[in-house]
């Protein structure tokens, strides 16, 4: 079940494509903007991210952290950064237990893929209460962009 608006966003501990680990508790006191992304080098998901790559100045402006999630492995979430100049932390939910937690999980994807995060986005005030949550059903959607910068002021 999805999480909603007025919940506590679950902690994490994830992978990083840069082999780091990155927790939300890191970014403690911070505003933060949560994609989940059903696949690296897929086109819905490459446009998701570059237009959060393209305003990145504008939620930094603001002082949001932004975090992208998948279940891609973080060596492919390295590779899929280097070549779409991702500003943003992508993080590996290799195992599929935070896309879980947010609700943003397919048990069944496209070709019979089993475990896939749902595309999603959630934003979180300092103190990780959700003020923001979509999760679409249909990975050819994108999240409502103009809604998610409306839930940051």
């Amino acid at each position: 079940m999805a999480l909603s608006k007025g919940q506590k966003a679950p902690d994490f501990k994830l992978y990083s494509s840069e082999l780091k680990e990155i927790s939300l508790s890191d970014f403690k006191g911070k505003k933060v903007v949560i994609h989940f992304f059903p696949m690296a080098f897929t086109g819905v998901c490459t446009t998701q991210l570059c237009t959060m790559r393209d305003t990145f100045g504008y939620y930094d402006g603001l002082g949001a952290e932004v975090l992208a999630i998948s279940v891609d492995s973080p060596f492919t979430l390295a590779k899929f950064k280097e070549l779409n100049n991702y500003q943003f932390p992508l993080l590996s939910d290799f195992n599929k237990e935070v896309s879980k937690a947010y609700g943003a999980y397919y048990d069944e994807f496209v070709f019979n893929l089993k475990g896939v995060a749902k595309r999603a986005a959630f934003v979180l005030d300092e103190d990780h209460q959700i003020v923001y949550a979509e999760v679409l059903e249909s990975a050819g959607d994108l999240p409502d962009f103009e809604a998610i910068r409306e839930a940051l002021n």
